[in-house]
């Protein structure tokens, strides 16, 4: 580039890589990759035959934008400004929390409950609260075409970021609803009851925990922390959940691995059956309570 020619994506991915790695970056090739696909809007085999081509200014100055913000610690998935979780490509910054592999597992917990159900019951109804993104939301929905989902979040903002995902989901989109409000109070009275799976990723950081940098000081504090250690968002949807859902349905809800024992103690007092699903890394992650006691 010094003889004043236009740069090509590949001297671009060069720069990029140099960057992120006097940024400390910890990956900055299969960082500096992603960030040319997205810059570029070329992706896997296209990106290889497009390296030698000349980038345009407006993309090249997108992509020297993109290294700056996550050299300043941005983390990549707000940079990218998309990330994917199970099979969809999810719009994600900073009102909402950045989907991850954890949670990926969450929904294949929910996905096990509502196949049980719809043994015998269809549609299957099925309400995520504090939707966030719509991650899970949209996952049931798009995986399960027999559910009727509910999406419920506290935060305006991150119901606008949930509406523009639902927006790309296609045709599952029709058996999706959104509302606004804390946990079950989004929900309208005549749900009370009538609901097959409650599925939730709450707060559950303990506010004395010391998070990584990148978590602390990009994601939204009300969708990480909860008060008594971690646990009182929790335990207000273990207690809440039976009066909202029938006779066979189930809550799932995302924990910490430390917690398991005291949630199961509480669920175990309001629930018929209780157990606790691992994710991929071999960790309690989530909660399953069946058959709400009356």
């Amino acid at each position: 580039m010094t003889d004043g020619s236009p740069p090509t994506w590949r001297m671009l991915q060069a720069e990029a890589v140099d960057g992120l790695r006097a940024g400390g970056v910890e990956s900055p090739e299969t960082e500096a990759r992603r960030m040319v696909e997205e810059a570029s809007g070329c992706t896997g085999t296209e990106l290889v035959m497009a390296l030698d081509e000349v980038a345009v200014e407006r993309a090249a100055a997108r992509l020297r934008s993109m290294i700056e913000r996550r050299t300043a610690g941005e983390p990549l998935q707000y940079v990218l400004g998309s990330w994917g979780f199970r099979h969809l490509d999810l719009m994600v910054d900073r009102r909402v929390l950045i989907p991850r592999p954890e949670t990926e597992s969450v929904v294949d917990a929910v996905l096990a409950e509502i196949d049980r159900i719809s043994a015998t019951r269809q549609p299957v109804d099925v309400v995520d609260l504090g939707t966030g993104s719509g991650a899970i939301a949209l996952a049931v929905a798009s995986e399960r075409t027999c559910t009727r989902v509910w999406g419920t979040d506290a935060s305006e903002d991150a119901l606008v970021v949930a509406r523009g995902n639902l927006a790309g989901l296609g045709r599952a989109a029709a058996r999706v609803r959104l509302a606004a409000g804390s946990w079950f109070e989004a929900l309208p009275s005549s749900l009370r009851g009538g609901l097959d799976v409650v599925v939730s990723n709450p707060p559950y950081v303990d506010p004395s925990a010391r998070l990584p940098d990148e978590v602390h000081d990009w994601e939204p504090h009300t969708a990480l922390y909860s008060d008594s250690a971690g646990t009182a968002d929790l335990d207000r949807i273990i207690a809440e959940s039976p009066e909202w859902l029938r006779g066979d349905g189930a809550l799932v809800c995302e924990h910490s691995p430390e917690q398991t024992a005291e949630l199961v103690d509480r669920a175990a007092a309001r629930f018929a059956e209780v157990e606790v699903r691992r994710d991929l890394a071999g960790r309690d992650r989530a909660l399953v309570a069946r058959r709400p006691l009356r």
